[in-house]
């Protein structure tokens, strides 16, 4: 699959969100060019902070393949990983991140931090930035325009 194949199945994830009023991010993790997990934030739906997409759906990919550790995996998300999510992936071992919209405000991957590529831990996830990022700031955007 190509980044943005895997990035628009994320979108179409990230919109379930709004089913329940969260913040519309969606996860894809795929292997071998297979879908293996997909998610969208929970938060709202459960009261859990840490329900963000990406943890949800690194938890469902390590359920899938019978292993916490997701070498071989590239997790697609509409949304620039946050601190705790950045730090989910190193732990998770995987291969690649692939974002859409960068998070100024709080981005993990490259704009305020750079959890993935940090010489100091033990594993560096490759990060693929601004894959169809004008439809998944579009959406968040208009979720936020409706919610002010």
């Amino acid at each position: 699959m190509t980044n943005e194949e895997v990035m628009t199945l994320a979108l179409q994830e990230a919109r379930g969100a709004l089913a329940h009023d969260d913040v519309p991010v969606g996860a894809v993790v795929v292997k071998d060019g297979q879908v293996v997990a997909s998610r969208h934030n929970e938060r709202e739906l459960t009261g859990d902070p840490t329900a963000h997409a990406e943890v949800l759906a690194l938890r469902d990919a390590a359920h899938s393949l019978g292993s916490w550790r997701l070498t071989g995996c590239t997790l697609a998300v509409t949304l620039e990983p946050c601190v705790m999510c950045g730090g989910a992936l190193v732990n998770a071992r995987l291969d690649r991140v692939v974002y859409g919209a960068a998070d100024m405000k709080a981005g993990a991957c490259l704009s305020l931090y750079n959890v993935c590529d940090d010489p100091r831990l033990n594993h560096r996830v490759e990060v693929v930035p601004g894959v169809l990022a004008d439809e998944a700031a579009a959406l968040l955007t208009e979720f936020f325009a409706e919610h002010r």
